[in-house]
């Protein structure tokens, strides 16, 4: 049998040494003639540049595992990629390759795409301790040099940190992966392939950014505003929120999304289309006339404003995040999915004493303590939709145009969501 059929099979261990490798792989990709594709071009449709094809399968590097793919996830970073925005994607390959060694491999003219999934590991690298064929695990997408002294310390502060399928190739939206074993945790044993799959990029990010002593630092009666309550990192944010003690306000862009919100937590859901805060302006006097709108709901709703704002969404909010805030309160952000060039007024800032926190994932702790909430029970996957991988283009079009609920979920090699549960739901230890 195949590798594949054999992994597909439940093989044991020996059975899955002994599969010999595929020479050649499918997997959702860019290609480098594409790079100029979008120019003078508006809307940047990403289903023309994401390819579904055979790639070469690369040698295995001393301190990495081979993934046999089971189900990943589409995060907003595809998107970029896709658009080749901010930069070429195959610029960040370029640069990656010029380190030499085994870097070099990851220059190529193709891109394999995807920073979160879960699947078996098939192979290991002769450096190799933790991790052996058969293990069923989830790929982290925080790529670090874990020789760097700052790596003792929280891997995400190393010099020049890399975002795995997205600054690095051969990443999660393929049959097969290859990644660092410092990359990799065991895959929640109550948790299909699909759902364990949507965990690292957004409830990682979202854990170090709300409840790590590196972000906002979030304790039981905190009000925390969050943009984008129903999509796959507000989703996470709002669980976080709710099982921590905290209060959620959430902030969606439809009607649809607002049963959502309530759902995954949130206490308030605010429709931003029915108080006209439905795009974005460059006009302070109108940022502070929208958030001096939001900041009146908010105390309507729970009598104070908010301690943390949970920011992501970028150049269309953050002025008013900045304003909404309370006195001495934190803006803490990972992203700018409306744009990277922030406008607001300062004086709400330094005057009234707030903080604003820039979060970049999460290092492999922070990671493991997130997904010890999923094995017991206390954060539950959000994942709204499943796609094959041979319809990525369709799965990250529709997150691109903001149309998706929770978790846009993609089948790599599993043929049918609901599979690789191998316990129970509750089976964990009550603490």
């Amino acid at each position: 049998m195949s590798l594949t059929e054999v992994v597909l099979g439940g093989g044991g261990r020996e059975e899955i040494e002994r599969a010999e490798l595929p020479s050649h792989f499918t997997a959702a990709h860019l290609r480098i003639e594409d790079e100029q594709i979008f120019r003078g071009i508006v809307d940047k449709d990403v289903r023309r540049s994401l390819h579904i094809g055979e790639i070469p399968m690369p040698e295995l590097a001393p301190d990495e595992v081979l993934i046999a793919m089971m189900a990943s996830s589409i995060n907003y970073n595809t998107v970029w990629s896709a658009k080749f925005e901010p930069l070429s994607t195959f610029r960040y390959l370029r640069a990656f390759g010029k380190e030499g060694g085994w870097a070099t491999r990851h220059d190529q003219p193709f891109h394999v795409l995807g920073s979160d999934g879960s699947g078996v590991v098939v192979r290991v690298g002769s450096g190799v301790r933790r991790w052996r064929p058969g293990d069923h695990v989830l790929a982290t997408p925080t790529y670090i040099d874990d020789q760097a002294p700052a790596a003792q310390a929280d891997s995400v502060m190393t010099d020049h940190p890399l975002a795995w399928g997205f600054e690095t190739n051969y990443g999660a939206l393929a049959q097969f992966a290859v990644a660092r074993a410092s990359q990799i945790l065991a895959k929640p044993a109550n948790l299909t392939w699909e759902d364990a799959a949507s965990i690292p990029v957004c409830a990682g990010t979202a854990y170090r950014m709300l409840v790590s002593d590196r972000g906002a630092r979030m304790k039981q009666g905190d009000i925390v505003l969050i943009w984008g309550a129903a999509g796959g990192l507000g989703a996470f944010a709002a669980q976080l929120v709710k099982s921590g003690g905290g209060i959620a306000v959430g902030v969606v862009g439809s009607e649809a999304k607002v049963d959502a919100a309530r759902q995954w937590g949130c206490d308030v859901v605010i429709n931003r289309q029915k108080i006209g805060l439905d795009g974005s302006t460059d006009d302070p006097a109108l940022t502070i006339k929208a958030g001096k709108l939001l900041g009146s709901i908010i105390r309507r709703e729970v009598g104070e404003d908010p301690h943390i704002v949970f920011e992501h969404t970028g150049r269309a909010t953050f002025g008013i995040s900045v304003f909404v805030v309370r006195r001495g309160g934190t803006v803490v952000t990972c992203g700018s999915s409306t744009g990277y060039h922030h406008e607001y007024d300062n004086r709400y800032l330094w005057m009234k004493i707030k903080r604003i926190i820039g979060s970049h994932g999460a290092n492999l702790q922070e990671m493991a303590e997130c997904t010890r909430l999923f094995e017991y029970g206390l954060i539950k996957p959000t994942v709204g939709e499943v796609h094959p991988l041979s319809d990525v283009g369709e799965a990250t079009r529709r997150v691109q145009l903001n149309q998706h609920i929770g978790k846009v979920g993609v089948l790599c090699l599993a043929p049918q969501p609901g599979l690789g549960i191998t316990a129970p739901a509750g089976s964990g230890r009550i603490l």
